[in-house]
């Protein structure tokens, strides 16, 4: 086995619950992975929780609880939000683990034992909610600190710097050198700008322990514990490690106690980061610069999606304007939440969610749509010839091939958007060719027995090759129509999307709703 394709989603912070943008990044990266899976790509799909830094010491202490008493609390929630959401994940890493901490103090032994680390003295602000170090530029022309830092008080203190401002010229180069780094293009030129822009100061990578007790000592200093997003970063690199991955040991020196590479392991460097655009700089110069001071190779890409809201306005618990995914699933179906979210928003812009738009989408394009086409394939394959497949015919193959090759191409280059739209062409068009075909009359006519055949053909073997291009995106809903079609193997492959698959003489099960109508007025899927 060669190298897999390694794809990640941020790790989340366990201060507060899981909302539907948690849920849209994470749907989106398993979309990913299961595409790679279909076009015969070994993947290894990894998320997780981030669980060190002050907001958690000060909610566990508010909670009166332990802060790993705390996190182990939030873990379960969230790792329960991973199955609700149907991931096909291969490891969920949390940053308390032993395995993580190992990992976290060989790159900074590295790096400290490379001279990329250093100590100072500070004296400036501070921001407690975002648990950064502000400067004067920072400040609002009127001289206030902006809401979203929070609290700021002046502090002086001495800290563990990383050298990261020598090492912008060459992030600059590679930016332009490697322009399918950051996507979409939009967020490249964003960090470009900053980049070009603005002088990069060096990171300030430790807070004492003597305030912030609830993180990972320096290995070369404990009395400091370090920043919350050097750690967290770092996951990315945890899991390749901690399996023998020898591209990721060796980044990590001689501190490091390799375990023997578990067979088959061969992930780093990752292949694709999907994240949100408020850590773009996080993984697009921190990280990046973090690996190059270190000697190790860059990820692929960082893939940078939008923010969600909610009726034209920002998710907010405190007014109560939220999407609760787990309602959504327990309402709709976990396929129609993976499908608006997918279906509605590309990766990029930020996105608006709102009721009418998901009932709309979902009785139009998934009950009248979809679910419609395979009902009635299969009743008029019951009713007219048994369920009994008749012979092979072409006439819809040309429409199928058109859309396997553009959903082929649209998942290579992520887009999953306009993926959906290239399989809906297929559904759209299976439909209009019933209204114009018009099988139900052809029955009544003994001579058009021969036409009702080529027309129930098209219609069966169209349904088939849809349930091969959904299996990304509605996985259920693809095993559920090759199990109404009683076909034996899994639908998990793009190449099994060949027009001819269903033979003559093949039996059929009787249809089922994929999704059934909600014609009365449904529950607020809040």
């Amino acid at each position: 086995m060669g190298k897999r394709f390694y794809l990640t989603t941020a790790i989340d912070y366990t201060n507060g619950s899981p909302h539907v943008g948690h849920a849209y990044e994470k749907i989106v990266a398993d979309v990913i992975a299961r595409a790679h899976r279909s076009l015969g790509d070994e993947v290894f799909f990894l998320t997780g929780l981030d669980e060190h830094g002050l907001k958690v010491q000060q909610a566990a202490a508010e909670a009166g609880l332990d802060p790993q008493k705390y996190c182990d609390g939030l873990a379960v929630q969230w790792k329960e939000l991973a199955t609700r959401l149907g991931l096909s994940i291969d490891d969920f890493i949390r940053t308390t683990e032993p395995r993580h901490k190992a990992v976290v103090a060989a790159i900074l032994n590295r790096l400290h034992g490379a001279g990329e680390i250093y100590k100072a003295a500070y004296t400036g602000w501070y921001s407690v909610r975002e648990e950064t170090f502000l400067t004067e530029k920072d400040r609002n022309p009127d001289g206030t600190w902006d809401a979203r830092w929070g609290q700021v008080v002046p502090l002086e203190e001495e800290n563990w710097y990383f050298r990261m401002a020598r090492h912008q010229e060459w992030l600059v180069d590679y930016l332009e050198r490697n322009p399918s780094f950051v996507q979409p293009q939009s967020r490249r030129n964003e960090v470009l700008g900053f980049l070009r822009s603005e002088k990069l100061e060096d990171l300030c990578i430790s807070r004492p322990a003597s305030r912030l007790a609830w993180g990972i000592p320096l290995p070369f200093a404990p009395e400091w514990v370090t920043y919350v997003w050097f750690d967290a970063l770092t996951n990315y690199l945890t899991v390749p490690a901690s399996m023998g991955d020898p591209a990721a040991t060796a980044v990590l020196g001689p501190d490091y106690q390799a375990p023997a590479p578990v067979a088959g392991t061969s992930l780093w460097p990752a292949d694709l980061h999907v994240v949100g655009k408020d850590i773009v700089k996080f993984h697009a110069v921190y990280w990046p610069i973090m690996l190059h001071a270190a000697g190790a190779p860059l990820p692929g890409q960082v893939l940078v999606h939008g923010w969600w809201q909610k009726d034209g306005h920002k998710l907010s618990k405190t007014t109560g304007n939220v999407v609760d995914p787990i309602a959504v699933i327990d309402e709709w179906g976990l396929d129609a939440l993976r499908y608006y979210l997918v279906r509605e928003l590309a990766i990029g812009p930020d996105g608006n969610w709102t009721d009418e738009g998901f009932r709309s989408r979902y009785n139009a394009e998934l009950a009248n749509g979809l679910g419609n086409l395979l009902n009635r394939a299969l009743n008029m394959l019951n009713k007219y010839r048994d369920g009994i497949v008749p012979a092979v015919s072409d006439e819809l193959a040309a429409d199928a091939r058109t859309a396997v090759a553009d959903t082929e191409r649209l998942l290579r280059a992520h887009d999953l958007q306009g993926a959906l739209a290239a399989i809906w062409t297929l559904v759209n068009r299976a439909n209009l060719y019933v209204e114009q075909t018009q099988p139900f009359r052809l029955a009544k006519d003994p001579a058009q027995a021969g036409r009702l055949d080529v027309v129930l053909y098209n219609l069966v073997e169209s349904c088939r090759i849809l349930s091969v291009l959904l299996a990304p995106f509605l996985p259920s809903t693809s095993a559920r129509i090759h199990a109404q079609l009683r076909l034996d193997e899994k639908p998990d492959r793009l190449a099994r999307a060949a027009w001819g698959g269903l033979r003559a003489g093949h039996k059929v099960g009787a249809p089922e709703p994929l999704f059934p109508r909600k014609d009365l007025a449904p529950k607020n899927p809040r």
